[in-house]
């Protein structure tokens, strides 16, 4: 299948963020688009739906309605079960049905593509380049996997932009294996940490990653596992002194919320946090200065980086409370937004709500080892319940096995197994100059709860 042996499709589940990031690239280069979703109901506000109809995206109750004999393609992600009605109907029109990342990976063969993968920090370093790529004047494409703050500020959902260039930029996600899908001219590997499966299955996977990759394939060289798969080291990047690497990154410094640190000699500075975002714009200026962009563009592109949703987000300062919102989800991603808020305040707070019982149980032991070896004496972490989006899980682990194993280990560590009623719990704890920070993700209420507790405090 190529991108021109359809006009018509539907997007059961559209209101995610994969799908609706491909939905409105579709809509963007005059597909006819529609979705549904379990969250569009009638009589209901939904600020997704909302921007998705402004960008030309008929919407519909998951219900079977949107589909017509005219829609020629059906498209599901990983969450979408065969016993869904909607499924059934597509079956019953005979209308081919494909996962998102199959139709990514046709979307990226349309133009030049560069495909980011790694465990973590995909999102922000693919919004790091195609900043980089913008400034630079060549007008590019992304599909991302979270909402670019300088989009959002559109009015758009913030994940998908069409530009008139050659580039598109996309997350290679290795969490369902799609990531070997891909065939994209660029391949950059960010890291390999244990995450949604074991190390082995990910070094298979970023390894035939690697081998797709047609031109250009660059990776982290301060990560052991990402290092071992390097194409060479004239090619990689590196923040570690001692570990060389074409593109080297030092003088790192943290003030408030902004960082300074330099790129093979030149000076770059950013508002954001944590020694990982320089990591982040290290491997997007890797990838940027070997497309031919110069360094000195790349800094004054990301000296106006706006961040994107969720990732390390200021919701505000009240009453000598910093809060930051953060999607970080997995052992890794939790311990370094931990760290990078460390240096804002002598007192950090962190809440987290793990989603998945079965991502729960798997990572239990390297949660446990990470916010204990993070968490300073001052420092605490609270959780709320596991979150669980449905299906078939087995309910056999809970957040407060985490926690007392945290406790256990001599860390302040709280449960409170409905968010709702944590403000109330952790309020007397709170201090003049700390920060508040909230990790979770795959829930869509966390924004709104984000919010609350910002509003409440």
């Amino acid at each position: 299948m190529e991108l021109n042996d359809f006009k018509s499709v539907f997007f059961i589940g559209v209101a995610g963020t994969g799908m609706s990031a491909i939905a409105q690239y579709l809509a963007g280069v005059d597909k006819k688009v529609a979705g549904s979703d379990r969250y569009f109901m009638e009589g209901v506000e939904n600020e997704t739906r909302d921007k998705l109809e402004q960008a030309g995206i008929l919407c519909y109750a998951q219900n079977g309605e949107g589909l017509t004999p005219e829609t020629d393609l059906v498209v599901v992600s990983t969450a979408i079960e065969e016993t869904v009605n909607e499924v059934q109907k597509a079956r019953s029109l005979e209308i081919p049905i494909i996962k998102r990342s199959e139709l990514l990976a046709l979307i990226a063969r349309s133009k030049k593509t560069v495909a980011v993968g790694g465990t973590s920090g995909k999102s922000t370093t693919s919004a790091m380049l195609y900043d980089i790529m913008r400034c630079a004047g060549w007008r590019p494409s992304i599909i991302s996997g979270a909402g670019l703050v300088s989009i959002i500020e559109q009015g758009k959902i913030g994940n998908a932009i069409v530009g008139e260039g050659e580039w598109l930029i996309i997350e290679a996600d290795e969490s369902d294996g799609s990531i070997v899908q891909y065939t994209p001219e660029v391949g950059l590997l960010l890291n390999v940490d244990k995450d949604h499966q074991d190390i082995e299955e990910l070094i298979e996977i970023f390894t035939r990653f690697k081998h797709h990759t047609k031109d250009l394939f660059v990776v982290n060289r301060c990560n052991p596992l990402s290092a071992a798969l390097s194409a060479g080291p004239s090619f990689d990047f590196s923040s570690d002194a001692l570990i060389l690497a074409g593109y080297q990154s030092g003088h790192f410094k943290q003030q408030g919320m902004s960082i300074q640190f330099e790129i093979n000699g030149c000076s770059f500075e950013m508002q954001t946090i944590g020694r990982h975002n320089m990591e982040n714009a290290l491997a997007a200026v890797a990838v940027a200065s070997q497309l031919g962009i110069d360094l000195p563009v790349c800094a004054s592109a990301l000296k106006e980086y706006k961040g994107i949703h969720r990732r390390h987000q200021l919701l505000g300062v009240k009453n000598g409370v910093c809060v930051i919102d953060d999607y970080g989800h997995n052992p890794v991603k939790c311990a370094a937004s931990i760290n990078a808020c460390q240096d804002i305040a002598p007192k950090v707070i962190a809440w987290f709500q793990p989603h998945g019982y079965g991502p729960t149980r798997f990572l239990k032991d390297d949660f446990i080892h990470e916010f204990v070896t993070v968490l300073r004496d001052d420092d605490e972490i609270w959780m709320s319940e596991i979150f669980y989006a449905g299906g078939t899980a087995v309910k056999d682990i809970s957040s407060n096995d985490l926690i007392m194993a945290i406790r256990e280990a001599g860390k302040k560590a709280y449960f409170v197994a409905n968010r709702n009623e944590w403000l109330d719990a952790v309020r007397p704890n709170l201090i003049d100059n700390c920060v508040l920070l909230l990790m979770g993700a795959r829930d869509p209420g966390l924004e709104l709860f984000g919010k609350t507790v910002f509003e409440k405090l």
